[in-house]
């Protein structure tokens, strides 16, 4: 571009869009000393578990009369005795933090399908089957 390219065809020749390449000249020409200045979002939540509090619903869900149920039942029989970790959501988001939110406890992983039996008739009565066929009538609302 310093000897007169356009950016136009020079973006196309890169492959990128011209925006892409105006925005990698200024950031790496000299224009902005090479930093790259995107915002990005440091909000601070006040409501942010605390790792004791991440530990204490792991614990909770790990206990044995609760290790076999989801959040969505360990969150109501805690608040039955009146105790209350956090919301069912903070106890989806701990478990999938550390691996824990597919099958949990007793549930059993998920089968292979069983296969289609093949059945092979030598001779007559030996195989049966049934369907169910709709034939339409001449008369509206008549089926056979």
């Amino acid at each position: 571009m310093a000897d007169g390219a356009r950016g136009r065809e020079l973006a196309l020749l890169l492959g990128v869009g011209l925006a892409t390449l105006q925005r990698w000249r200024r950031q790496f020409a000299g224009d902005r000393d090479g930093i790259e200045r995107r915002k990005v979002s440091h909000r601070h939540v006040a409501h942010r578990l605390s790792e004791e509090e991440r530990q204490r619903i792991l614990l909770t869900c790990n206990e044995p009369e609760l290790a076999a149920l989801p959040p969505g039942q360990i969150v109501p029989a805690l608040a039955d005795r009146g105790l209350y970790i956090g919301s069912e959501r903070s106890f989806y988001r701990v478990l999938h933090a550390h691996g824990q939110s597919r099958r949990r406890g007793r549930a059993r992983p998920p089968q292979e399908p069983r296969p289609v039996p093949r059945l092979r008739a030598t001779g007559p009565n030996q195989v049966w089957g049934w369907d169910i066929t709709y034939l339409p009538t001449t008369v509206r609302r008549i089926w056979l």
